[in-house]
């Protein structure tokens, strides 16, 4: 496998509600031990000196004061009213990448450890790469009707995280065939027929998405470990 030199463009979308938070403003910009999630996440990205460049995107009406909250090497753009238009939207600026990681602000306590791991994957060679972490719960399957139809084998399930790390190339081209709405970028990827490497992600990976997550996330910060 061939080992890539070019730019690692790293790609933030920040322009959901996060109506489960149960906030009054937009998830990223909760605050989370004197900052925002968003300025959180950010600052992994930078501090892990894998990322050569940061693209963030946050609803239209956001943009200017976002700029001011971050550092001025980061770049701000708008974002469209789904994740994959805020995708497109990032990709659409980061023409000079040879690699991109997409990465979700809220889950602001990534170690940047884990961020530079995935990154080295991808200069080593690899084309697609998550992280994943091993599911503790027992996983049903239901209908519509909550009926369960069905139990996976809990040791072949993962839980994946951010950042998800691609050749731009391959992103790209995951998205020009993307024909609907898509959580998971590497979901895409796989519909390539492309395949996908995982590592082992972080515990602080998690993405603060419930008002219990973010308890959990402020006693961490509170604590010291972030």
């Amino acid at each position: 496998m061939a080992e890539g030199k070019g730019p690692v463009v790293a790609l933030v979308p920040a322009a959901g509600r996060g109506v489960r938070l149960g906030e009054n403003k937009p998830k990223a910009f909760v605050d989370l031990g004197g900052t925002t999630m968003l300025t959180r996440a950010v600052d992994g990205l930078l501090q892990s000196g894998a990322v050569d460049r940061v693209v963030v995107i946050v609803p239209e009406e956001l943009v200017e004061s976002t700029r001011t909250l971050l550092p001025g090497e980061v770049t701000v753009v708008a974002g469209g009213s789904e994740r994959t238009d805020s995708v497109r939207a990032g990709l659409a600026v980061a023409d000079d990448a040879e690699y991109v990681l997409v990465h979700d602000a809220a889950r602001a306590l990534t170690p940047p450890s884990l961020i530079a791991r995935v990154v080295a994957e991808l200069r080593c060679g690899r084309n697609a790469v998550i992280p994943v972490l091993p599911v503790t719960d027992t996983i049903k399957t239901v209908d519509v009707l909550g009926a369960v139809t069905g139990t996976p084998e809990r040791s072949e399930l993962r839980a994946v995280q951010t950042p998800q790390g691609f050749t731009a190339e391959l992103l790209r081209r995951a998205y020009a065939a993307a024909d609907g709405i898509a959580t998971d970028d590497a979901g895409l990827v796989e519909r390539l027929g492309e395949r996908v490497r995982s590592i082992v992600g972080e515990p602080t990976a998690f993405k603060i998405t419930t008002p219990l997550d973010l308890v959990l996330a402020r006693a961490l910060v509170e604590e010291g470990a972030h």
